[in-house]
């Protein structure tokens, strides 16, 4: 497994002043296990997370995405809490760049200005470089949330604003109402790997590239599935909730078409020394370009260590190309 910290290429995110490595921290894992989304994980404890936050940022990470609804802020309190123990070491990796999202459902768009305090109090005072609408569902229009969006970009509250789970119209619509005020969409933060490639066909990424707005991919490794341990080890299916193997396509059916796939990233994996779900990490922050960065959790310091890895090397065209046939093949 490659591991070694190794210097990262910084993107652009989006058309905004922001550079970020291809692969950022995703912090859902953090939510203490508590509320509705948050029970998905376990209780994490606070010396893990500050390992997992320490090595994903020392190793070359600069951006972390964490939410609201993470655990109702206790996803950005525990991020909060492992940046200032890193300062308080004296990193130098202390400051990574934050994302953050507003719960949408059953509000309206003046909720996004009467909380945006909550948030900065539950970062720790830290500032917001991307601030997100979670879902495309409220009890507002796009265009009053975009406006609300834009206030809290007049007013220094956060630095820029995107989305998450929009559609390929929501998007361009988000896009067309910021520029009214000055403003450019900077992402839209989907599901998006191997395994799950609806954007390509709805024409989400399409209008992405159009666009010039950075589509932040979440679930990368499709709940585990990418990195083999499941074809490997079926067994393993057994300890997993029925809800994650409903959403994840855990089946034998699904396993069995997706095999090929999974044998081919093996394969790659052997040749670059590294395991199956770096190249599919890979795989996704380059088959197209620097639009996709993506934002892999880590619920123990390997994990962290993988996905640190996967930013060490680069896959070539013909390979890229290979692993995208096998993509559209196991999805048949």
């Amino acid at each position: 497994m490659v591991t070694e910290t190794t210097a990262v290429t910084l993107r652009p995110l989006g058309q905004s002043s922001l550079s970020v490595s291809p692969l950022g921290l995703g912090c859902w894992q953090f939510s203490r296990g508590s509320g509705i989304v948050g029970r998905y994980w376990s209780n994490l404890k606070d010396a893990d997370i500050l390992d997992i936050v320490r090595v994903s940022l020392e190793g070359g990470m600069n951006w972390v995405d964490t939410a609201e609804i993470y655990g109702g802020g206790k996803s950005e309190e525990a991020l909060a809490h492992a940046l200032d123990q890193l300062q308080q070491e004296g990193s130098l990796h202390a400051k990574p760049l934050i994302a953050t999202k507003w719960w949408p459902m059953l509000r309206t768009a003046k909720s996004i200005s009467s909380t945006i305090d909550e948030r900065l109090t539950c970062l720790g005072g830290r500032s917001i470089d991307l601030y997100q609408i979670h879902q495309p569902f409220s009890l507002s229009s796009i265009a009053s949330e975009m406006k609300a969006m834009a206030g809290l970009v007049k007013d220094g509250k956060i630095r820029y604003a995107g989305v998450s789970n929009y559609s390929a119209q929501q998007m361009v619509e988000a896009h067309r109402i910021l520029q009214q005020y000055g403003l450019t969409l900077v992402s839209n933060q989907v599901k998006y790997n191997l395994l799950h490639r609806k954007i390509d066909e709805n024409g989400t990424m399409e209008a992405a590239k159009e666009l010039g707005i950075s589509i932040i991919a979440y679930s990368p490794l499709q709940q585990g599935i990418l990195t083999g341990r499941f074809h490997k080890d079926p067994s393993q299916i057994r300890a997993v909730s029925r809800m994650r193997r409903m959403q994840s396509g855990l089946d034998e059916k699904s396993l069995a078409r997706s095999k090929p796939l999974i044998d081919l990233l093996s394969v790659l994996a052997e040749k670059y020394r590294v395991t199956p779900g770096q190249i599919a990490l890979n795989w996704l922050i380059h088959v197209h370009g620097d639009t996709v960065v993506a934002i892999p959790g880590a619920s123990k310091v390997r994990h962290a260590e993988e996905n640190i890895g996967a930013m060490s090397f680069q896959l070539v065209r013909d390979e890229l190309e290979q692993l995208n046939e096998a993509s559209w093949a196991a999805l048949k």
